[in-house]
């Protein structure tokens, strides 16, 4: 995976923004045994995630750790050998999905970018984006303490759905004052955000008070797939038309 995403990152010019996790629940009972993983005695598997996580954040730093073959086949540079092809920079551009705020100030703790989605852990019973805000928060603050030096990044997602026209309507008209939903995931109570199904006027003012929005870097939106590429031109259009430049998003 290391090498993998070093040539990813090299190929497009120190562009690649890579996202990781533990992953969401699996259709199938301890999946990553199939591939040969096995948490160690007393882990979880989020341990055992975490931990390896550890180990591909460690090799990203490029430090050499093998020893080279007195006979190579072919010419090696002095020393102990690192993983190539190797980015300089790609460590920077490293997030974790966070679903809780102890694994946001692990993130933090670590130094990889926070990725908040329209899911975390309900931890308060308060409205979802003001749990995101605290989680936020959170993260940031452990940032700090770790010492880091270069400005984190943080992005929330929304599921956002201006209604123009009679056939946003067909498809979202019926969201009207979307709430929050709240569920349950494998032994854990989790919130779901609402989705944000409006006329553009309305959209802006609802997007005004959520609270994570506002403390987060980035946006990242979620878009009905199933509805085609050309639905799915004309959403975000209609997004960066009427509603992106009344909240200062570029």
């Amino acid at each position: 995976m290391v090498e993998d995403a070093g040539s990813a990152d090299l190929i497009a010019g120190h562009r690649l923004q890579l996202g990781i996790s533990r992953g969401s629940p699996e259709q199938v009972i301890d999946g990553f045994r199939y591939f040969g993983y096995q948490p160690a005695e007393g882990e979880t598997d989020a341990d055992m995630a975490r931990r390896h996580t550890q180990v591909f954040l460690q090799m990203l730093e490029g430090d050499g750790f093998a020893e080279p073959n007195p006979r190579p086949m072919f010419a090696n540079p002095p020393g102990l050998l690192r993983l190539e092809p190797h980015s300089e920079t790609l460590r920077e551009r490293i997030w974790w999905g966070a679903g809780s705020d102890a694994t946001a100030r692990w993130a933090g703790t670590l130094g990889m970018n926070l990725q908040s989605s329209t899911l975390k852990a309900d931890e308060s019973g308060e409205p979802f984006h003001v749990q995101q805000r605290k989680q936020i928060e959170a993260y940031l603050e452990a940032w700090k303490e770790a010492g880091h030096t270069r400005t984190p990044r943080v992005s929330v997602s929304r599921s956002i759905m201006p209604i123009v026209d009679d056939i946003d309507d067909m498809y979202f008209g019926g969201e009207g004052e979307g709430r929050d939903q709240v569920g349950q995931i494998d032994d854990f109570r989790a919130i779901f955000g609402r989705t944000y199904a409006a006329s553009p006027d309305k959209l802006i003012e609802q997007l005004k008070d959520d609270e994570a929005v506002a403390a987060a870097d980035t946006l990242l939106l979620t878009v009905p797939n199933q509805l085609g590429v050309d639905y799915n031109a004309k959403l975000l259009g209609n997004i960066l038309e009427h509603v992106a430049p009344a909240l200062g998003w570029r």
